[in-house]
């Protein structure tokens, strides 16, 4: 697919204004590098099952960084199942310096060709988007970090910390080789994990503002189960599986977490509260100055967008029950999905639905799978410092503060082995451009030639 030729000017325009110490010319072949792998790894269909193509995914990025000035040692690519991770190493010149993560994931989410205008594995670059899956989460993210760290090596940057290149290959699913990456980098200083943070596009395209993400709330998966001796269904009795499994939803559907407010939940609204409605801005601060001001929880839960910022969130997504269309239910199950708070364990969450539903005959397991509960990581004034100074070089006055993920990234393998992760994509989108996960994912391309420079900024602060 030929550039626009928007896109070259961007590209141009982007090149001659960066103060960083590169020529222009090399920022620009970067950023069309950055695009055209971009563009290669959405081609591969990385998505669980058969016909999975992360390895050779894996091994197209391999040739990428060989190529590129790598050794062929310090890549390497391991299989796992169905899939493979990779890791790519560069040596600090000081060995007794912990290395510096680059986190991602180059599985993407099932795509089915039929429900999208496009094809998701093939990508087209139209109307100022990159278009395909995996176009935001995040083929173009990885794409972008491999070419800057082609461009460092290119430009004879010697980091005095090493870098280490980690890229999963199942954090959509089971995150079986996310564990094992983190255990295997269990050393490593901090992780950047590039599946995280971001910036906000208002609907007219102006840059709002940009979060670092430095928590993330635990996964967990409750089943309900109530078993009955059944019968005939002409001879009811009083006490039915389905009609005490639904009770128990009720309630759980009406119960409301304590809420919660931390120091990164704290930065948030009170960094975001400015660009919100007047109702909702006024409902985040008062909700940071008191988690208790009631007016305030009842403005932030009935919004989806920040229900999840306030607490842990629990919600019936399945429901099965019975065993034939004439006959009393013997058994009833349901399935109960938790968001719950950074640093409160699930177990304690699972006891406090247990009292909710105030009835013994349901009886409640923990089924969750690939996850695992951590802290917040600390907003170390280094890593905050460089963040801030590589927005400032792309995105002058525009914010930065703190936030917490609702969902699940392989920044929580990191944080369960004691390594610091935190949320860092330079990449700027709309909320209603926004299909990470559904149809016709896209990404505006005007965040590719400014990734560049903010990658560049901010791996050479805290390797240097």
């Amino acid at each position: 697919m030929m550039m626009t030729s928007k896109f070259k000017l961007l590209l141009a325009c982007t090149a001659a204004m960066t103060a960083l110490p590169a020529s222009a010319q090399a920022q620009t072949t970067a950023a069309t590098n950055g695009l055209d792998i971009a563009k290669k790894m959405i081609a591969f269909r990385s998505v669980r099952g058969p016909g999975n193509q992360t390895p050779q995914l894996a091994a197209y990025l391999k040739s990428v960084l060989v190529a590129g000035g790598f050794a062929a040692s310090d890549v390497t690519i391991t299989p796992v199942d169905d899939t493979a991770y990779l890791i790519a190493t560069w040596k600090g010149s000081d060995a007794a310096l912990k290395p510096i993560v680059l986190s991602g994931h180059i599985d993407v989410v099932e795509a089915k060709p039929a429900d999208w205008q496009r094809d998701p594995f093939v990508p087209v670059v139209e109307n100022g988007y990159l278009y395909g899956r995996g176009a935001t989460d995040m083929k173009l993210d990885a794409a972008l970090a491999v070419a800057t760290l082609l461009d460092m090596k290119k430009a004879g940057y010697a980091p005095k910390r090493g870098i280490v290149l980690a890229l999963s290959g199942d954090e959509e699913t089971v995150m079986k080789t996310s564990s094992l990456i983190a255990d295997q980098l269990k050393n490593a200083e901090m992780a950047l994990n590039i599946d995280g943070g971001g910036g906000q596009y208002a609907e007219n395209g102006k840059a709002e503002y940009f979060t670092i993400g430095a928590a993330e709330k635990t996964y967990a998966d409750f089943q309900l189960e109530v078993t009955n001796p059944g019968g005939h269904s002409s001879a009811p009795r009083k006490v039915n599986a389905i009609n005490e499994l639904s009770a128990a939803l009720v309630k759980i559907g009406n119960y409301r977490f304590t809420p919660q407010l931390s120091p990164i939940t704290m930065g948030y609204f009170e960094g975001v509260a400015p660009r919100q409605t007047p109702e909702i801005g006024a409902a985040m601060r008062a909700f940071a100055a008191n988690p208790k001001d009631q007016k305030a929880i009842e403005t932030l839960a009935a919004n989806p967008g920040y229900v999840g910022q306030i607490g842990t969130t629990c919600v019936t997504t399945m429901v099965s029950g019975g065993h034939a269309l004439n006959a009393l239910p013997q058994r009833a199950t349901a399935n109960i999905n938790c968001r719950i708070f950074p640093g409160v364990k699930p177990a304690a969450v699972m006891a406090e639905l247990e009292k909710v539903t105030a009835d013994q005959g349901v009886k409640f397991s923990d089924v969750t799978e690939g996850s695992n509960p951590t802290d917040a990581s600390p907003l170390r004034a280094d890593l905050t410092g460089a963040v801030k100074t590589a927005m400032g070089k792309i995105r002058p006055g525009v914010p930065v503060f703190p936030s917490m993920s609702a969902g699940a990234s392989d920044s929580m393998w990191y944080r369960s082995v004691g390594v610091p992760s935190y949320g860092v994509s330079p990449t700027f989108i709309k909320q209603s451009d926004d299909f990470s996960h559904g149809l016709n994912e896209r990404t505006p391309i005007d965040n590719i030639p400014l990734a560049i420079i903010y990658y560049r900024s901010l791996l050479t602060d805290l390797t240097r």
